[in-house]
């Protein structure tokens, strides 16, 4: 959003030097200040999933689809059995 501001000179020179030395933008600088000094963090920082290792598997799946419509038939089967 564009929005127009008066700054002090002072305070003009200090986001200037500030922007200088992390060499950023002055706007984005300017932006940090503001959201930190307003309670937020400034920068959200990166979402990073823990990753865990499972290691081996011990069941072969490459056939899982074929085992499961077995089962699903057996099931059936079974039921109409019982009624």
């Amino acid at each position: 959003m564009r929005t127009t501001i008066t700054l002090d000179a002072d305070v003009h020179r200090l986001l200037q030097q500030v922007a200088h030395k992390r060499k950023r933008p002055f706007k984005q600088v300017l932006n940090e200040v503001v959201r930190s000094s307003l309670g937020g963090t400034g920068m959200a920082k990166p979402f990073a999933q823990p990753v865990y290792s499972l290691g081996r598997s011990r069941i072969d799946l490459t056939k899982a689809l074929s085992l499961s419509a077995d089962l699903e038939d057996q099931e059936l089967l079974a039921k109409t059995r019982r009624t």
